[in-house]
């Protein structure tokens, strides 16, 4: 299993596994005040909403993002 890299707001956490990344842009293109490549850290999950970010991972083609509740 490859790098994972997680990012939480204390309600979701977005899980980001580079090795499956197709980079297909969705995500910068769907919520680009959230997913900014050339920043660091890239992922500023704290700029949408919950609601917003599970809409958008559901979205990533290759699964590279994926999510879960942190009160499950």
């Amino acid at each position: 299993m490859g790098k994972k890299n997680e990012y939480s707001n204390g309600e979701i956490t977005i899980v980001w596994q580079p090795a499956l990344c197709a980079h297909a842009g969705i995500c910068v293109k769907t919520l680009p005040k959230v997913y900014r490549p050339q920043e660091r850290p890239w992922i500023t999950i704290e700029n949408a909403t919950t609601a917003e970010l599970i809409d958008q991972v559901k979205q990533c083609p290759s699964g590279a993002l994926s999510y879960r509740m942190d009160n499950e």
